[in-house]
């Protein structure tokens, strides 16, 4: 199980803040965007020949934030866990929104597969099942967030980057990390090998 009851801790910011970044437990917008800005540098420049889809899509934020640069995939999926999201996430892009628990349910294939905070409050077992599945659902590349730190939260989930980097090794992924634009977070980008596609 996650460290938290995920249902409990989503449903409270949603009636708190609303369908904003604070409503998926971001500290602000401009630090959604930058984790977003982040991701997008790790894609392909001219993403539409490609299918994505996004894990934890919340209200179909990254989605909105590739569109208002005129920048979508030839195809975005969108998955959460979480009905209310999946529903304005559907209203919000017009594009399919699944209800899916990437640890246990099967995955769409796809092109690229990205996370933006999802994993930051599942267990250490948890975390592993979730980047091998992600990884594994896409063809090319999955590129995701995670909290930088000892892992010493009740709450929330910290690695460091060497830890995800010999994830990369284990899954035999080629992996590239940018951790200098926060000081607690850091991103991932997993490719597959030739062979492995």
């Amino acid at each position: 199980m996650p460290r938290v009851d995920t249902d409990d801790f989503y449903r409270t910011a949603l009636a708190a803040h609303g369908e904003t970044a604070q409503g998926v437990h971001w500290n602000s917008t401009a630090s959604q965007q930058l984790r977003f800005q982040i991701l997008r540098q790790l894609l392909p420049t001219d993403l539409s020949g490609f299918t994505l889809v996004d894990v934890g899509c919340g209200f179909g934020d990254f989605y909105c934030y590739l569109e208002q640069r005129g920048e979508p995939p030839r195809k975005y999926i969108g998955l959460d866990i979480m009905e209310p999201m999946v529903a304005t996430a559907r209203i919000r892009t017009g594009c399919d929104i699944l209800l899916r628990d990437v640890l246990t349910d099967a995955l769409p294939s796809a092109d690229y597969y990205v996370c933006s905070g999802a994993m930051n409050t599942l267990t250490r077992k948890e975390t592993r099942l979730f980047i091998k599945n992600c990884f594994t659902a896409s063809r090319v590349a999955f590129g995701f967030n995670l909290l930088k730190g000892r892992n010493t939260s009740f709450t929330y989930n910290f690695y460091q980057p060497i830890e995800i980097v010999q994830i990369a090794q284990e899954l035999g992924a080629e992996c590239q990390i940018e951790d200098e634009y926060m000081s607690e977070d850091f991103t991932a980008l997993f490719v597959k090998k030739p062979e492995q596609v």
